[in-house]
């Protein structure tokens, strides 16, 4: 049986016509494939040299389903963002650390690692959906323009931000901007009766990761760092230097819930600490392109004298690598808990579309040879659970409920055992505070209630703070109980259930933190810190630990 192809009408043209139409139409073709060349010769996709066919044959894959996904699909579909889901269970299925970072995130993602940005400079608190000044940075844009702690922006740029439901980041991108720009605000401020227009100029703010550094008393210097960004060991080396002019001739370098950052800062901080050419930390990863060894070569300024370093749960990769170091070489002695274990070493790799790969390609070891990185479970939300575990196993309560295999104990320089498996153990093990991570104690800070409480506090009591001395304030100054009833009201009305028992038992570390967020208005972040040492455990610890030779001595085996 034949069949006959349907006739295709005449379009009615001339032949000749028709014959210049065929060969633009080839023309055309050709400039197409031409074109698809390019693509191909500039594809940056790069089989395995390993297991080529498998990795083509999983790229073209994919491609053909995502091809036939947004051709076919019965909706309209989003490929962009299957695309991206996809990369993310990807990247899930290798390591918890492994990430793809969209274009429009990578700002976000850098910021963080940033020592400076361009806003107004000023640190504000958001409560019950209102923005108040905490404080201006000293010298900024805002305190220039006198904005005062305790103001409460109303409105940003002319948008109504007071009661609008924006987040944190939101607002912090509303006031950040190109330097040289200026930003409108509204603020209203206890007393006055109209408010505030301003319009406060933007300029380079300095985005510090020295949290506090200041003498405890005539020779204990203390210095804690939130973050390893890239301006972080030029600021450290300077609070050194100044700390060791004014006396200082022991340390307490407090580590706790920082998170890591750039390699680099954190091993030169180190060799900071660290005499000779020791080792600091090397990676291994799969051949020896990302095989490196990191040594001391400096002179550093704090190479003698007595080293306390305090680590906790939140003290992770970069932070990791200056713990295990000095423990390894018995340079410091390791206060606190043990450390969260990630030890993973991330490269960035840029890509055509804008975004960033951050592939694992090697992990951390320790000098002695321990690898950080802890085990990765059976999942991404098995590994995103793992402290929750810690706490439920009671290892955050007591130093024996931390269980390491025999096969994984090392030998530091002076021969002290350590263990490897994930995280540091730090030498002195102090229990989590549990008052401090209660329930209520916890959403009073995180709603924001207390720190509301202290700024209103500070204004209506701001004329008697600026006569008083820090040294005065901090000896004779405390929140009584009425104020700590007052304070429960206040939470009541922002949904915090009242639990006259919680207060009770929280009293002590309620009435430090209020008299410490009261302080930072009044004095700045300095006396803030001085202030809560009196409520932390870990702190008074490596205070004991730094003062005490006998016990360093005996726990560095010397």
């Amino acid at each position: 049986m034949s069949s006959t192809l349907p006739a295709v009408p005449d379009s009615g043209q001339p032949a000749a016509a028709r014959r210049r139409h065929g060969w633009l139409r080839q023309g055309l073709l050709l400039v197409l494939a031409m074109g698809c060349g390019v693509l191909v010769a500039n594809n940056p996709f790069r089989p395995s040299s390993d297991n080529p066919d498998a990795t083509a044959r999983g790229y073209l894959r994919f491609k053909e389903i995502l091809s036939y996904v947004d051709r076919d699909y019965a909706d309209s579909v989003d490929t962009e963002g299957l695309a991206d889901y996809a990369v993310v269970q990807m990247l899930e299925k290798l390591d918890p650390h492994s990430v793809y970072i969209p274009a429009r995130d990578r700002d976000k993602a850098d910021a963080f690692l940033q020592s400076d940005f361009d806003g107004i400079g000023v640190e504000f608190n958001l409560f019950r959906d209102t923005v108040t000044v905490v404080a201006p940075l000293s010298g900024g844009p805002a305190d220039q323009a006198g904005v005062l702690p305790g103001d409460q922006i109303l409105t940003i740029a002319n948008r109504r931000v007071s009661g609008a439901r924006l987040s944190t980041a939101r607002l912090s991108e509303l006031l950040r901007g190109p330097r040289g720009s200026s930003v409108t605000m509204e603020l209203r401020r206890r007393g006055l009766g109209r408010t505030l227009a301003l319009t406060i100029p933007r300029s380079r703010i300095s985005n510090s990761s020295i949290d506090a550094a200041y003498l405890v008393d005539d020779k204990t210097g203390y210095i804690k760092v939130s973050r390893f960004a890239s301006n972080t060991y030029d600021e450290f080396k300077v609070a050194l230097i100044d700390l060791r002019r004014q006396g200082m001739s022991r340390l307490v370098l407090d580590l706790r819930g920082n998170p890591g950052g750039y390699l680099d800062r954190a091993t030169r901080l180190t060799d900071e600490f660290i005499g000779g050419s020791r080792k600091i930390v090397y990676t291994d990863g799969k051949g020896e392109q990302y095989d490196s060894q990191t040594y001391a070569r400096v002179a550093g300024e704090f190479e003698q004298g007595a080293l306390v370093v305090l680590v906790d749960e939140g003290s992770a990769s970069a932070a990791e690598v200056v713990a295990g170091a000095l423990q390894d070489h018995d340079r410091a002695i390791l206060v606190g808990r043990r450390t969260f274990g990630k030890g993973l070493v991330q490269q960035p790799i840029s890509l055509s579309d804008g975004g960033e790969l951050r592939l694992t390609i090697a992990r951390y070891y320790t000098p002695a040879g321990r690898s950080i990185q802890k085990p990765y479970g059976a999942s991404y939300a098995e590994y995103s659970q793992e402290l929750a575990g810690r706490s439920a196993r009671g290892e955050l309560a007591s130093a024996d409920s931390n269980r390491f295999a025999k096969e994984l104990r090392f030998r530091t320089d002076h021969g002290r055992t350590v263990y490897g498996g994930g995280g540091i153990m730090p030498d002195v093990f102090v229990p989590r505070d549990t008052l401090a991570h209660s329930a209520y104690f916890t959403k009073l800070l995180s709603h924001g209630v207390a720190r509301a409480f202290a700024l209103s506090f500070y204004q209506s009591h701001k004329a008697e703070l600026e006569g008083l001395r820090f040294e005065q304030f901090n000896a004779t100054f405390r929140i009584s109980d009425a104020q700590l009833v007052s304070l429960a009201a206040q939470a009541a009305q922002d949904g915090i259930t009242t639990d006259v028992a919680a207060v009770r038992r929280c009293a002590p570390l309620l009435r430090n933190q209020l008299k410490a967020y009261i302080a930072r208005s009044a004095y700045g972040p300095v006396a803030y810190y001085t202030v809560l040492r009196e409520q932390d455990p870990e702190l008074q610890r490596a205070l004991h630990a730094v003062g005490d030779s006998t016990a360093q001595l005996a726990l560095l085996g010397k």
